[in-house]
C-alpha cells in the first residue's frame, strides 16, 4: 500500500498479521472482501482503506461505504474522523465488489444517491449517515467541528443532504461519471 493511494496508517504486513491471527475466512467477511495472505503485496487490491485511529484501542471498527470517484464524497470520507473511544473508522470504497456492496444492495440502498455507514449490524444511509458520522466525531480541525455544527441534528441533515447530494451529482454528471447502480434499474447509468 502506498500513501499516495490510500491514506493508511495499517501497513500490508499488518494485514497480513490480521489474516494470521482471525484466519482468511474471518478476516474477509471483516474487511468486506475476499482475500487471501498472498493478496498482501503491498497494493491494495480490495479498495479498502484504514484511518487508523488508536493502535492499543479495543473499539469495533465503523465502515464507509462510498463514491470514491466522487471527489466530494471522497475529501469528506478522507477528513472526517471518529472519536479514539469509538473505534476505527474504515472506507470501503463502493465501486469495488464486497460483502458490504451485497448487504447495501441487498437492502435495496442505492449507493449512487447517499453513503452507508456500517456500525455493528446497523446500517445508516444518506442523511442518517452522515448525521451519525458527526455525532461520532472528534472536534479537533476546523473540518471535523464545522461538520459536527452542520449535521449533529438529524432534521439539519436531512435537510442539508439532499442539497449537498444534488450538487455531488451535478458535479458527477460534468465529469461524465458513471453510476455504480448497485440495484442494477434500467438506463440508470449515468448522472
Amino acid at each position: 500500500m502506498t500513501t499516495s493511494d490510500i491514506s493508511v496508517r495499517k501497513t500490508a504486513p499488518e494485514y497480513a498479521t490480521d489474516i494470521a491471527t482471525l484466519g482468511a475466512k474471518t478476516f474477509s467477511a471483516a474487511y468486506g472482501a475476499d482475500i487471501k495472505p498472498e493478496d498482501i503485496d503491498g497494493s491494495n487490491p480490495i479498495g479498502i482503506e484504514r484511518i487508523h485511529v488508536d493502535a492499543g484501542h479495543q473499539g469495533g471498527d465503523i465502515f464507509l461505504v462510498y463514491d470514491k470517484e466522487c471527489p466530494a464524497c471522497d475529501f469528506y470520507c478522507k477528513l472526517v474522523r471518529i472519536r479514539e473511544s469509538i473505534g476505527n473508522l474504515i472506507l470501503v470504497d463502493a465501486r469495488n465488489a464486497s460483502s458490504f456492496m451485497d448487504e447495501i444492495t441487498a437492502a435495496g440502498l442505492d449507493i449512487d444517491q447517499g453513503m452507508v455507514l456500517i456500525v455493528g449490524a446497523r446500517m445508516y444511509y444518506g442523511a442518517d449517515a452522515i448525521h451519525t458520522l458527526s455525532i461520532m466525531g472528534t472536534r479537533s480541525g476546523v473540518f471535523n467541528r464545522l461538520a459536527y455544527w452542520c449535521f449533529r441534528s438529524r432534521a439539519a441533515s436531512s435537510v442539508v443532504y439532499p442539497v449537498l447530494r444534488s450538487c455531488r451529482n451535478l458535479l458527477l454528471k460534468i465529469l461524465r461519471k458513471t453510476k455504480i447502480n448497485n440495484l442494477a434499474l434500467e438506463n440508470n447509468d449515468y448522472f
